[in-house]
């Protein structure tokens, strides 16, 4: 991993809450395009967007992470991340910036209860002026959400091929 990118973090809201994940971790920042619904996904599952010839689920972080309901804006943001090898987009209320934190700014997850479980949170940046809670991704959906979000999965059950060849 190049050396400037290792303590490089993307920084986001959520609610009033600052969050960030490692820019090595994230593949691309795009606005919100439209997303379809599919059925009997969890219900932090927004449902799934056309990226370039690629479908790419759509994870809610707001729901994920129990703060709230979303506010659709124009700010919102989907950021683009690879989580065990299957491609995944966070939606977030607004991308702020891109920081550098150093290791010894980064103190581990608090064992005192957070507005976000635990589990999520990898660690906390602390710069002069603000906290950013460090998601760990790998926790942010378990292996069964995972496999319920693989887009071979779903293709492979022979639903909806029809349409696509009447299309």
């Amino acid at each position: 991993m190049n050396a400037n990118k290792k303590n490089q973090v993307v920084s986001f809201k959520i609610g009033r809450e600052l969050f960030g994940v490692y820019i090595h971790m994230v593949q691309e920042i795009v606005r919100v395009p439209e997303i379809t619904p599919v059925p009997e996904m969890p219900i932090f599952v927004e449902g799934v967007i056309n990226l370039r010839g690629k479908i790419v689920s759509i994870v809610d972080l707001n729901k994920r992470l129990k703060i709230g309901e979303s506010v659709k804006s124009r700010s919102n943001r989907v950021l683009i991340v690879e989580v065990e090898k299957k491609v995944i987009g966070l939606l977030v209320d607004a991308v702020t910036e891109i920081l550098r934190i150093p290791p010894e700014a980064i103190e581990p997850a608090p064992d005192i209860a957070t507005a976000v479980g635990t589990e999520y949170i990898m660690g906390v940046g602390k710069m002069p002026d603000k906290l950013i809670i460090l998601l760990d991704l790998k926790n942010i959906l378990n292996p069964e959400e995972i496999r319920k979000l693989s887009t071979d999965e779903r293709a492979g059950s022979g639903k909806g091929n029809h349409l696509e060849a009447a299309a």
